[in-house]
C-alpha cells in the first residue's frame, strides 16, 4: 500500500463498514439497495459532483433468486410419481412441466435472459452514478467505475459450512455434496418423466395414428417402429423392474430437492450485509473519483470518470443491461473503458476476472494485461496467478462488452465456495484495510496505463 494513498484507503473501508453495518443487507429492489444509492449520491454531492439516478424494473426471483422455485418442482414432481404410475397420461403433463422448467433454468438462471421475467412480481431497482470532468470540460473517452449495489440472498448450505471454518475443504465438501446431490435428484425426476411420456406416447401415436379400421395393421412403417419400440421397454423385464423402484425412488429425489429448495435463504433480514461483495467495489470506484477530483493535476488526459453504482446484479446483471440499453444511443458509451470492482477483500487472491464461462463472454485482452502488469510492479503474489475465469453465474463486465466497451473485472476473492460469500457473515471485520487499499492502488496504476494506451493507440475496441 502506497502511504500517501493510505487516506483513500481508509475512506474506502469506511464507507464498506457503513454499508454493511449501518445500512446491512441489500436485497436487488429493497429499500436497503435503496439507501446505499441515496449514501452514495450524497457522498458524490459532498465533493460537487452532481448524481444521477436511473430506475429500472427488476423480477429479482426470475433468475437466479429463484433457484429455489426448482427445488419444490423436483419435490412436486417426486410426489406425481405415485398417482403418475396409476394414470399414465399425468406423464404427459409431467413431461410439459419438466420442459418448461428446464426452458427457465437455463434462459433465466444459466443464461440471465429477461424473456421470463415478466411472468414474476417486480420490484424497481436503479443505477446511480457522478461524472468528472477535465476542467476545461473537452474529453476524448471516458472510464466507468462500477461496483454492484445490491447483495444476495444468504446461501444457507455455505453459511452452514462456518462450522468448517478453520478447515475449508471439509466446508467446501459438506456444501458441493449437498447442492449435487440435490441437483442430480431434481434433473433426474424430470428426465424421468420426459422419458415415461415418450414411452407411452409412442404407444399413444401409434395406435391413434398408424392402425387401420380393422384397427390390427399399421398404414405406415413409422408408426410400427415407434409402436414396437414402446411395446418392447414396456414388455422388458428391466421396465417392470424400473417401474417398482419408481415406488421408492421419489422420496429419495424429493429430499435431494429439498436440499436446493432449502439453497436461497427467503427472509431479507438474514440476506447478505455485503461488505466483501460488493461494498468494497462501490467504495473504491468512489474512493478513485474522490482521488482525482482532489487531485485534477492527475487526471488521465482528456479523459471523462464516470463512478456508477450499478443495481441488480445479483439476479442477473439486470443494472448494466439496463444501463448499457439506455445509453445505447447517446454517447456516453462511446470511445468507453470499465474498470468494473467486484470483491476486493482476500488478500492472497488479487485476480482479473477475463471471462464468464455461462455468458460465453471474454473481456477485453488490453485492460488484462494492464491488470497483470500492475499486479507485477506493486509485487502482488496471489493463489490464482492473478487471472481467472468466472465459472458459474456472470459479472457486469458481460453487458458492458457487448455493449463495445473495454471491460474487465476486478477482484480480490477466494474463488471457491467459502462460508462467507454470499451469506449475512460477509461482514468487514474478516479483512483488513490494508486489503482494500492495496485495490485502490491497483486501481491507480491501471488507469495510468489506460491514459498512456489512449494516447499512443487511441480507442481500439474491444479485443477478445
Amino acid at each position: 500500500m502506497k502511504e500517501e494513498n493510505r487516506q483513500y484507503g481508509q475512506l474506502a473501508y469506511d464507507i464498506v463498514k457503513h454499508a454493511a453495518e449501518k445500512i446491512g443487507s441489500r436485497l436487488p429492489g429493497s429499500d436497503g439497495e435503496r439507501k446505499l444509492h441515496d449514501y452514495m449520491c450524497g457522498k458524490l454531492e459532498e465533493i460537487g459532483i452532481k448524481p444521477v439516478k436511473e430506475e429500472f424494473a427488476v423480477s429479482p426471483r426470475a433468475g437466479i433468486g429463484g433457484l429455489p422455485y426448482a427445488g419444490y418442482f423436483g419435490i412436486i414432481m417426486s410426489l406425481l410419481v405415485y398417482f403418475a404410475l396409476g394414470t399414465y397420461q399425468l406423464w404427459f403433463a409431467m413431461a410439459l412441466a419438466g420442459i418448461c422448467f428446464l426452458l427457465w433454468l437455463v434462459f433465466s438462471c444459466f443464461l440471465y435472459s429477461k424473456w421470463l421475467d415478466m411472468f414474476f412480481p417486480q420490484k424497481i431497482s436503479l443505477n446511480s452514478y457522478g461524472e468528472l470532468v477535465p476542467e476545461d470540460g473537452n474529453y476524448d473517452y471516458t472510464i466507468i467505475l462500477s461496483g454492484h449495489s445490491d447483495t444476495s440472498w444468504t446461501w444457507r448450505h455455505s453459511e452452514h459450512s462456518y462450522k468448517h471454518k478453520d478447515k475449508p475443504i471439509l466446508g467446501l465438501l459438506s456444501t458441493y455434496i449437498k447442492v449435487g446431490f440435490g441437483a442430480v435428484c431434481v434433473f433426474l425426476i424430470v428426465g424421468i418423466s420426459i422419458a415415461m411420456a415418450v414411452i407411452y406416447g409412442s404407444m399413444l401415436i401409434a395406435t391413434t395414428f398408424g392402425v387401420d379400421e380393422t384397427g390390427y395393421s399399421f398404414k405406415a412403417e413409422w408408426a410400427m417402429n415407434m409402436y414396437n419400440w414402446a411395446q418392447g421397454v414396456t414388455s422388458s423385464q428391466s421396465f417392470k423392474v424400473f417401474q417398482f423402484i419408481l415406488h421408492f425412488l421419489p422420496i429419495v429425489t424429493a429430499i435431494g430437492s429439498a436440499f436446493v429448495a432449502m439453497w436461497n435463504d427467503p427472509h431479507g433480514e438474514n440476506a447478505s450485509r455485503g461488505a466483501m461483495d460488493n461494498a468494497t467495489g462501490i467504495a473504491l470506484s468512489y474512493a478513485t473519483i474522490k482521488y482525482f477530483k482532489d487531485n485534477p493535476d492527475k487526471m488521465p488526459k482528456n479523459c471523462r470518470i464516470i463512478d456508477m453504482n450499478c443495481g441488480s446484479e445479483e439476479v442477473g446483471l439486470r443494472g448494466s443491461m439496463a444501463f448499457t440499453q439506455e445509453h445505447k444511443n447517446d454517447g456516453m458509451l462511446k470511445n468507453c473503458w470499465n474498470i468494473n470492482i467486484d470483491s476486493v477483500a482476500d488478500k492472497d487472491y488479487f485476480e482479473v476476472v477475463i471471462k464468464d464461462d455461462w455468458q460465453g463472454c471474454r473481456f477485453d485482452k488490453d485492460l488484462e494485461k494492464m491488470f497483470k502488469e500492475s499486479f507485477n510492479e506493486l509485487g502482488i503474489e496471489s493463489k490464482t496467478k492473478g487471472c481467472i475465469h468466472n465459472p458459474v453465474g456472470g459479472c457486469d463486465s458481460t453487458p458492458m462488452t457487448r455493449a463495445g466497451i473495454k471491460s474487465v473485472t476486478f477482484a480480490a476473492q477466494n474463488p471457491a465456495l467459502t462460508y462467507y460469500y454470499h451469506t449475512w457473515r460477509d461482514m468487514p471485520d474478516r479483512f483488513e484495510m490494508e486489503t482494500v487499499s492495496q485495490g485502490f492502488d491497483v486501481i491507480l496504476s491501471v488507469i495510468d496505463k489506460i491514459d498512456k494506451f489512449q494516447q499512443e493507440n487511441g480507442f481500439n475496441g474491444v479485443n477478445h
